[in-house]
């Protein structure tokens, strides 16, 4: 039996295809998290969360496989926000709000999570391990987008679904901008990387 996978159990919501907007009905997830603040192309607590992520992530993995339940870990996603919303279309970066995750097989635990921080901790001295916490999050009904090309050019899109799409449906904001990142930027290159854009929603009527 292959490892259990994201990407292929959870297909229309990792490998969608369409590159406009569609509403989708996301079912609960369960992530591992770090919460932060600032440009994610300079700021060291950025990196260092990543870091961190994926120390847990592969702690989580190898203890699920030595007892028969492998996965794949799964891709780096991120919960963005500002106190201005504009600062995503005007490409702000220093005043987002950011909590990064790693999404988890339904048999992870939070006591799963606690464990695999305390052996990360005692094997990696990466400063935010210890910040890695369980997080559940039902989306729901949310706006959906597959992204090809350099994450700086997403504010096309994004200012699509603001000042057209929401409007269109009769929709507002109902949670916080979500992306899923199918790439890894150090291997691929700008124009080919491949990010899911997600935006919860709620209805005006």
């Amino acid at each position: 039996m292959p490892p259990y996978d994201l990407k292929r159990e959870l297909k229309e919501f990792y490998a969608p295809k369409n590159t406009a907007w569609a509403l989708v009905d996301v079912p609960e997830q369960r992530f591992i998290a770090v919460d932060g603040t600032g440009n994610p192309n300079t700021a060291t607590a950025y990196i260092e969360a990543v870091e961190a992520l994926y120390a847990v992530a592969y702690t989580l993995k190898f203890t699920a496989k030595s007892e028969g339940q492998d996965f794949v870990v799964g891709p780096l996603e991120g919960l963005w926000w500002a106190d201005d919303p504009t600062a995503f279309t005007v490409g702000a970066k220093d005043s987002w709000h950011w909590t990064m995750l790693i999404g988890q097989p339904e048999w992870i635990t939070p006591a799963a999570v606690e464990e695999a921080v305390r052996t990360a901790s005692a094997k990696k001295k990466l400063p935010a391990i210890p910040d890695v916490r369980w997080l559940t999050l039902h989306e729901g009904r949310s706006a959906q987008a597959l992204h090809v090309g350099p994450y700086d050019d997403e504010a096309p899109l994004l200012a699509e679904l603001h000042d057209r799409f929401l409007a269109a449906n009769g929709l507002d904001f109902g949670g916080l901008h979500h992306e899923v990142y199918l790439g890894d930027p150090r291997r691929t290159e700008p124009a080919k990387l491949k990010t899911v854009l997600r935006q919860p929603v709620r209805s005006l009527a």
